[in-house]
């Protein structure tokens, strides 16, 4: 079986994905490099002052305009890349190679989509839109910041399963953070870690959820 598997006594019917460094790629980088270009002062901002424990807030439910007041007030200097965080999420955000034809592959088995996302519930609706035909099929998502609980909380898995209808035993869930993946396993999921779409292949292969003859392409479409 491959790396990054959780083995289960049956095979999962249903997949369940985490969304950011899975489905797409989140690096605030990609967003601050014009905006702060001295690459000393940009690695200071997100490492020291924007970094993802204070972004971590905004995953749980807090609102923007209070994290980025705060934040503001200890480092007025950066008032103005501080204040574009929230409104220009998007733009830390591109698509993940080859997931877009994983996810095509599994809707053409017919394979039932959800997600569990930690993210902002101000953040979500214009990424969602953006990203729509990403999401295209998906039966339900489970937004952290709408729920007020993070994974890799338990009661969040177990919330998600009762809302889509769902047996832990029945579902994969993949996510890139072993904490979570931790969590996922302990409430009963087949577990995936995610690395790449190539290796996310080859999982999804053994548990029999995609075609063997699927195209393994690495090009994605700009949303």
């Amino acid at each position: 079986m491959p790396a990054g598997i959780t083995p289960m006594e049956t095979m999962p019917t249903v997949v369940i994905f985490d969304v950011g460094n899975v489905l797409v790629d989140w690096q605030p980088e990609l967003l601050y490099r014009d905006m702060i270009p001295d690459e000393s002062l940009r690695a200071q901002f997100l490492g020291e002052i924007a970094t993802k424990d204070w972004h971590f807030q905004h995953d749980a439910g807090r609102p923007f305009a209070e994290t980025s007041a705060e934040l503001t007030a200890r480092h007025p200097h950066f008032a103005e890349a501080i204040a574009a965080w929230g409104p220009r999420f998007g733009e830390q955000v591109a698509p993940m190679p080859g997931m877009a034809a994983l996810v095509d592959a599994l809707r053409a088995r017919g394979v039932p989509l959800y997600a569990i996302t930690n993210f902002s519930h101000e953040f979500w609706p214009p990424f969602r839109r953006t990203y729509e035909a990403l999401f295209e099929g998906f039966v339900d998502i489970v937004v952290s910041g709408e729920e007020r609980l993070t994974k890799p909380d338990p009661v969040l898995y177990r919330r998600a399963l009762d809302r889509f209808g769902v047996a832990a035993a029945d579902a994969l869930f993949i996510d890139d953070r072993m904490d979570n993946i931790a969590g996922a396993a302990a409430v009963g999921m087949a577990t995936h870690l995610f690395t790449d779409a190539a290796t996310l292949r080859a999982a999804l292969l053994d548990f029999c959820l995609i075609d063997p003859d699927i195209a393994s392409s690495n090009e994605e479409p700009t949303p």
